[in-house]
């Protein structure tokens, strides 16, 4: 809060200056009850702050490394550890929003390849796979396209059914899921040495 009554946010940007003045904002009546209408602004000159300090919260972006980093992973191009996923999507988009599946959840404003991502999940420790998976809203026969054309990575039809998961040679597979696609990598967890 500054001298004025305004709001600051540390210096991310977002500033109402002026908003408020709760030294002049006092409405003064003679009587033992306000009215209910100066109740009422008072109520609204004291929400001031709280109101535009949620003005400034934003959506959390995807760094500049989104597409290198899940991008390799999605297409099984790096090493999977899904401890090393979790603790980068949870710094990018803050903790995962639900834990189902087998899979930590979380959603951000992010695109792969031209298509928007919904949501991007990582394996817990209670799976026997390790894998790393993405929603995006772009039917599968588009979102293979583009991925093609922006990675060079090639997926072939597994079978002739009316929606068939897509393979490339390295492992990544594009499913359906409803009207979008789900892209993901999996393997196996490594064993331990002796087994």
């Amino acid at each position: 809060m500054t001298r004025a009554g305004g709001w600051r946010d540390g210096g991310a940007g977002c500033h109402n200056d002026g908003i408020v003045d709760r030294e002049s904002a006092v409405i003064h009546q003679p009587g033992p009850q306000p009215a209910p209408f100066q109740r009422t602004i008072r109520s609204l000159l004291r929400a001031a702050p709280l109101l535009a300090a949620l003005a400034c919260v934003q959506a959390a972006a995807a760094p500049s490394t989104f597409g290198t980093v899940i991008g390799s992973a999605l297409l099984c191009r790096s090493h999977l550890d899904n401890a090393y996923f979790h603790a980068y999507l949870t710094q990018a988009f803050g903790p995962a929003y639900k834990r189902e599946g087998g899979a930590f959840w979380f959603r951000g404003d992010a695109t792969l390849w031209g298509a928007k991502v919904e949501e991007v999940m990582v394996s817990d420790d209670s799976n026997q796979l390790v894998f790393v998976a993405a929603i995006v809203d772009s039917k599968p026969e588009e979102f293979e396209k583009s991925v093609r054309a922006e990675s060079g990575t090639a997926f072939k039809a597994v079978d002739a059914s009316r929606y068939p998961l897509r393979k490339s040679n390295p492992g990544s597979t594009i499913a359906y899921a409803r009207d979008k696609s789900k892209i993901y990598c999996a393997k196996f967890k490594p064993q331990p040495p002796g087994r």
